[in-house]
């Protein structure tokens, strides 16, 4: 597999697929840049350790990672772990055996992961709007109804919801919906914008809504990003059994 579509020389992008419980938060999630030197095997590579500032970045054996493979044309994203690092040449080293098969992978969709999370859904009236796009403060007008409707993918930047009713493109959004972390459920509320016209996704009328979080802020990220690889890691240890 990876003798056919990585080379030596290729970037490779590598984020904890899970985070160590003594991380600060600020390093979760964070992204290490390193490049293939060797193909071992068809499930192992050789690579260098990451550098930032100068010095060496020794990840640890046996943590798995999410990576990117970065080609000219076609990138790739699999899981991986760390069998081994040593230091040869002045330069440190370490060798990853795939945890999962490779996959095409679009930049656009690297967090994008599919599940099933029930989130209520309202547009923004005009103050509300107008306040958003203008970037000042404001407060949401509570008591309004909404539509119940359910996220069927999430990535750390937008989400993609089914709904019955229709929003039109460039629309904004405001969605409030419970996702489960380190602290148990937490209430979550955004604001998205709709990112392309709707599409009708089944024999039901449903549409497909792409939303852009217009003002998520780094920690609803990261918890995001938290709550994928670990419905990744589980969904992986299933297929395992």
């Amino acid at each position: 597999m990876l003798s056919k579509l990585i080379i030596a020389g290729t970037k490779v992008e590598l984020r904890p697929a899970e985070p160590e419980p003594e991380e600060a938060s600020g390093d979760r999630g964070r992204i290490y840049i390193s490049r293939v030197y060797a193909v071992l095997t068809e499930d192992t590579f050789e690579a260098a350790m990451p550098v930032e500032n100068g010095q060496p970045v020794l990840l640890s054996v046996d943590r798995e990672y999410d990576l990117v493979f970065c080609g000219k044309e076609v990138s790739y994203q699999c899981f991986a772990r760390i069998t081994d690092r040593y230091r040869r040449d002045n330069e440190y080293m370490m060798t990853m055996e795939l945890t999962s098969n490779l996959r095409r992978y679009q930049r656009r969709e690297y967090y994008r992961f599919d599940c099933a999370l029930e989130t209520l859904v309202r547009s923004l009236d005009q103050e509300e709007v107008q306040a958003v796009e203008d970037k000042l403060p404001f407060a949401l007008t509570r008591g309004r109804p909404m539509e119940r409707c359910m996220v069927v993918d999430v990535s750390s930047d937008e989400l993609c919801f089914s709904s019955s009713q229709y929003y039109e493109p460039e629309s904004l959004l405001y969605l409030c919906y419970d996702l489960p972390g380190e602290q148990g459920i937490r209430k979550y509320e955004m604001i998205g914008r709709v990112a392309e016209a709707p599409a009708v996704g089944d024999s039901k009328g449903e549409y497909r809504h792409r939303i852009v979080f217009f003002d998520a802020d780094t920690e609803t990220k990261e918890d995001l990003v938290r709550y994928i690889f670990e419905e990744e890691r589980k969904s992986r240890k299933k297929r395992g059994q």
